[in-house]
């Protein structure tokens, strides 16, 4: 680390170390997002069969708190360490996850089952910390674009995983694995070798180049601000600490928590929704076009998400964001038993995630010094993970007793907050952005 924040790096040569980090990015999130799909796509079915239906919701939701309380540790590391050791860390943590999972499977160990995909989050925290990298050197102008990439690049992987889920079930079946076990196996090397490529090529590491860059523009001052933080790291209460008197980075941190927690609200019992008047042998089918659809709006069209937040702004597309949110709950909340309106209300609502997502988590990147931001995104992306798995938890009990439009208007005031912060105007050199 202390050469990495030596001598000061020339401005010009940051282009070439930012497009070669998009590239290797870009391709890890690929793979990166192929081991996690693959073992979302069948954790539950496998839960299902190791630890029976009543519980197999917890294992799964096991996975989403595992990858918020991952987060905590992993930003720790880049704040000291760098990007290239934290996603090192959490890919691999990710795949000893998967190992897990496949012993809990042979063993049909519940407990080892609980921690298996506790630490498989460690994949999606990963996924989740690539985006934040993408922008450490990016120029202010192109910060949305070049974040959007690496969330679109997820896309790739989602649409890949269920096929490879197959094949990896097929293939491990001769090695005597049991049923469902195979698709963890490949997700477990998919994560390693995601972990390998980070190790190898992210170098020179961008956190500490974009560190390096702020100490040689800085006045004398506070020239050991980043060092001495990176010295003696961050953690929660820091990073709260530096949020809590910027306003821009709370409205990161809040469109962030806020959109997910919506979008899971919704998505995940979408699928119950369908089961209310498609029989068995067709609700498989309903279900994956429908939520084919909402994976195609929270991913495939986030470069457009990045695009308009470089160019009319950060506030004005998470205000975008949420109104699409407030339209996919009407959509789907008064869809009743059309199956095509409740696809264009869950498309909508992976575009208002999307936009959230994409403008939320630029903004809170440049909104707060580079010494404490890996602290920072890993705060915002404890909140949205627990807001989620906290979402999901909820909403069974909620379309239990009221049914699930009553949980669409629920979700719909949830945006309420976000709502009154996007709105807040903020004083003209207010120390919210940093370019």
């Amino acid at each position: 680390m202390a050469t990495d924040l030596a001598a000061p790096l020339a401005a010009p040569d940051v282009a070439p170390i930012q497009r070669r980090t998009l590239r290797l990015l870009f391709a890890t999130q690929i793979i990166g997002g192929i081991g996690v799909t693959i073992g979302v796509a069948v954790g539950a079915l496998l839960a299902s069969d190791v630890a029976g239906t009543a519980v197999a919701g917890l294992v799964s939701s096991a996975a989403v708190v595992g990858g918020a309380l991952l987060a905590v540790p992993v930003t720790r590391i880049m704040t000291v360490r760098g990007r290239r050791p934290g996603l090192v860390v959490a890919y691999l943590t990710g795949a000893a996850g998967g190992v897990l999972v496949v012993l809990a499977a042979v063993t049909r160990w519940v407990p080892l089952l609980f921690l298996g995909m506790l630490l498989f989050g460690g994949g999606s925290a990963a996924n989740l910390q690539a985006r934040y990298a993408a922008v450490d050197l990016a120029v202010p102008a192109r910060r949305g674009r070049q974040l959007s990439l690496i969330v679109w690049a997820t896309t790739i992987g989602a649409v890949a995983a269920p096929n490879f889920a197959s094949l990896a079930d097929r293939t491990t079946s001769g090695w005597g694995l049991p049923p469902l076990a195979g698709p963890f196996a490949f997700s477990a090397a998919a994560l390693a070798l995601a972990a390998g490529a980070i190790l190898a090529l992210l170098r020179p590491d961008p956190l500490l180049t974009a560190r390096r860059l702020a100490a040689a523009v800085a006045p004398p001052a506070p020239v050991a601000a980043p060092a001495a933080t990176a010295r003696h790291g961050a953690g929660m209460r820091a990073a709260w600490s530096v949020v809590r008197t910027r306003p821009a980075a709370r409205l990161g941190i809040v469109a962030v928590a806020v959109g997910h927690l919506v979008m899971v609200a919704v998505m995940v019992m979408t699928p119950v929704r369908l089961h209310e008047w498609h029989d068995d042998a067709d609700v498989l089918r309903v279900v994956g076009l429908v939520l084919s659809l909402h994976i195609a709006g929270m991913y495939a069209l986030a470069p457009v998400a990045g695009w308009l937040t470089d160019r009319v702004g950060r506030r004005a597309v998470i205000l975008g964001g949420v109104g699409l949110l407030l339209a996919a709950c009407a959509v789907a909340g008064t869809a009743g038993h059309h199956t095509a309106r409740l696809s264009v209300g869950l498309f909508l609502l992976g575009l208002g995630w999307s936009g959230t997502m994409v403008a939320g988590s630029t903004l809170l990147s440049e909104s707060v010094p580079v010494g404490i931001r890996p602290s920072v995104q890993g705060l915002s992306d404890l909140t949205m993970g627990l807001a989620g798995a906290g979402a999901g938890a909820v909403s069974g009990f909620v379309v239990a007793a009221a049914g699930y439009p009553v949980l669409t208007g629920l979700a719909a005031v949830a945006v309420v907050p976000l709502v009154t912060l996007a709105l807040r105007p903020v004083p003209v050199g207010a120390p919210d952005e940093e370019e």
